[in-house]
């Protein structure tokens, strides 16, 4: 890597750090292609100098050995030549306003179902901890998390396929935001922004609806996936069964990944966290059939891995008291397990996959 001043930078270097803040909030993930309004942001924050990859660190070479060395890392070089693919299919949207549907399917079948079906894709997807939340990274991996909901749902291949394009298409409506908006968090959105914002759904499905080779299950995906069972969502207030299986069961991987990825103004939570919003909204905005399938399954992933709790302890999540426990036991050695539904005020702050 190399240290550049922020009036060296140039669009489309790629961050090699994170730059957090002084509060330690992330301002800029590792592995951010920079853009003008990102070098315009550090300017006017006043960062004096940031890291970027040098031209080993981005070659094929350095990709595929670093590759070798076990499969979260084989995981992550896959993951990072699929969002090169996303930003030409996204960039050709933009463009004509039409998705390239053969390119779409064939990174389906070729790379992101496969990626899917990896046992460890939960962990591999959390340990890739500073992926940018541009709507091409979010994108990927809502589209993985999705695909692996499918699989713990058994449905069948064909349906799962479907899923992974649905999770991949579901925000495609973004293509138009401007770069302010793209790393946002909705509730910081106010005013014209946020009628942006909510008009993301609607074009997106206006811009699938010209895809006669898409399913209209993919389309409604993008369309419903802010819906809630409710019917406090949008655009349109459904309600329950109104809302079509797929954005539901992407309304689950889209909330997971809003919560454990790094984003501007945010701290990433760990995956323990999102259970625990998962549960929160299971009754209410959320599907309960497809949570409670979910939460058994990436619960079960959990168990064995190591956590770092907010006192200072490091432990071994040892198992959920039942199947309705938002929190694990944590078990710090062989004579102190620690049950955090007991504990409120100790909380999980890191977490290390098995």
């Amino acid at each position: 890597m190399k240290s550049l001043s922020v009036d060296e930078l140039e669009p489309g270097m790629e961050l090699a750090r994170t730059i957090l803040n002084e509060d330690m909030v992330v301002i800029l993930s590792e592995d951010t292609m920079l853009t003008k309004a990102h070098i315009t942001r550090l300017k006017f924050l006043d960062v004096p100098f940031v890291y970027v990859k040098d031209e080993y660190e981005l070659s094929p070479n350095y990709q595929n050995v670093m590759a070798m060395f076990n499969r979260s890392n084989a995981f992550a070089s896959q993951y990072r030549e699929v969002v090169h693919e996303v930003t030409d299919i996204f960039e050709a949207t933009i463009k004509s306003d039409t998705v390239p549907t053969e390119k779409t399917k064939s990174l389906v079948k070729e790379d992101l179902y496969p990626m899917a079906r990896q046992s460890g894709a939960i962990d591999y997807l959390y340990e890739l901890n500073h992926m940018a939340n541009d709507v091409y990274n979010h994108s990927v991996r809502v589209s993985i998390l999705s695909g692996v909901i499918g699989k713990w749902m058994l449905l069948p291949s064909r349906k799962v396929t479907e899923l992974i394009t649905a999770g991949f298409l579901h925000d495609i409506g973004k293509v138009h935001f401007p770069d302010r908006l793209q790393s946002r968090q909705v509730e910081t959105l106010k005013g014209d922004d946020f009628e942006t914002y909510l008009r993301h759904t609607s074009d997106g499905y206006k811009i699938l609806a010209t895809s006669p080779d898409l399913s209209e299950d993919i389309k409604l995906a993008a369309l419903q996936h802010h819906e809630a069972m409710d019917g406090s969502g949008a655009p349109a207030g459904l309600k329950g069964d109104e809302i079509s299986q797929y954005a539901r069961i992407i309304a689950v991987a889209d909330l997971y990944d809003n919560i454990t990825t790094e984003k501007e103004g945010f701290v990433r939570q760990t995956p323990f966290a999102a259970i625990a919003k998962i549960t929160e909204l299971m009754y209410s905005k959320l599907d309960p059939e497809i949570c409670i399938l979910i939460l058994k399954h990436i619960k079960d992933a959990f168990l064995g891995s190591t956590v770092v709790l907010n006192n200072g302890l490091t432990g071994t999540i040892l198992r959920y008291p039942n199947d309705m426990a938002i929190h694990p036991m944590v078990k710090i050695d062989q004579d102190n397990i620690i049950d955090l539904n007991e504990h409120r005020g100790i909380k999980i702050v890191e977490y290390n996959a098995k």
